[in-house]
């Protein structure tokens, strides 16, 4: 019997002040390092610019961030902008985005996402944690059988539903039509995880004394996983020494390696915003031309220092 492949989705988090060309290879150069290890399946990305109360110097608006990160991925198929941090009330913490995330997943699949500490347990569509036994929908015609690709089209379109839009938490729901098909169906079992996708800067990060609290780092490495992408010539592999818990949940880093040749696009929004300020040519190798039109037009990063 063949092994079954675990559903993943991506998730980054930042300021994306703007968003990079080499922001969005970090997803691509994921998802092929994810398909070529034979265990994953990257079934969607998700980009969570963070809010506006973050205080990080020279961080423009959440509406013009939120544009240009729409803009950015507009041609692609399987990477969404989600709006959900920027619209709260108050600044996320990166361990709360993942849960929403999780939460909300649970609620568009109506499947019980496994933590990556649980890798046996394998959640089966269709049934949900803490819900009543009866049915929400009747519908007796066995050749509704769920499957992983339908499964994965609900996915999708519940992706489509929650990113590029204000996402109106009461009327994300799943209707689970195959519910009340008694014990004669069984259902498709498949394995989902939000994974967090990262520069090897943030795994560097999480090494400094007091910059992120001791909980929320369990979490975020020990129950979700992370997916590490080496930018700046910052080693991975050597930040894991520096940090006891990171070496007690390597086996949940996955550390892309990329055996290709083709360089690394610039993922530093810093410096595309003095490329911007300078008037440099070379911005084109930073920024998409979609971005770099809608930075211009709205004036953005002109006079902005940090």
């Amino acid at each position: 019997m063949a092994e079954t492949k675990t559903h993943v989705i991506l998730l980054a988090c930042g300021s994306f002040n703007p968003i990079t060309k080499g922001h969005i290879q970090m997803f691509e150069r994921a998802r092929d390092f994810l398909h070529k290890t034979g265990k994953y399946i990257v079934i969607g990305g998700i980009i969570s610019p963070v809010h506006d109360s973050y205080g990080k110097q020279g961080l423009v608006s959440s509406r013009h961030r939120l544009s240009m990160c729409q803009l950015a991925v507009q041609n692609s198929d399987w990477i969404r902008v989600d709006p959900w941090e920027c619209y709260q009330d108050t600044w996320q913490t990166t361990c709360s985005v993942l849960e929403h995330h999780r939460d909300l997943m649970k609620r568009v699949t109506g499947c019980i996402l496994s933590n990556v500490n649980t890798p046996s347990v394998t959640p089966v569509i269709g049934q949900s944690l803490n819900q009543p036994t009866q049915p929400v929908y009747q519908n007796s015609n066995l050749s509704n059988k769920p499957t992983a690709v339908r499964i994965l089209g609900k996915v999708g379109e519940g992706l489509s539903r929650m990113c590029c839009v204000r996402p109106n938490l009461q009327r994300v729901t799943f209707v689970d039509e195959n519910a009340n098909l008694g014990t004669v169906m069984r259902y498709e079992e498949i394995e989902l995880r939000i994974l967090l996708l990262c520069g090897s800067d943030l795994l560097e990060s999480f090494c400094i004394p007091g910059l992120w609290n001791e909980s929320d780092m369990e979490v975020i490495v020990g129950d979700f996983g992370i997916v590490v992408v080496p930018r700046d010539g910052v080693e991975p592999e050597q930040i894991l020494n520096h940090s006891s818990l990171l070496r007690k949940y390597k086996n949940n880093i996955l550390i892309v390696k990329d055996d290709s040749n083709h360089p690394m696009a610039v993922v530093s929004s810093t410096k595309s915003r003095l490329a911007l300020q300078h008037g440099d040519g070379h911005v084109v190798d930073y920024l998409a031309q979609p971005v770099i039109d809608y930075v211009l037009k709205s004036q953005l990063y002109i006079n902005t220092s940090g």
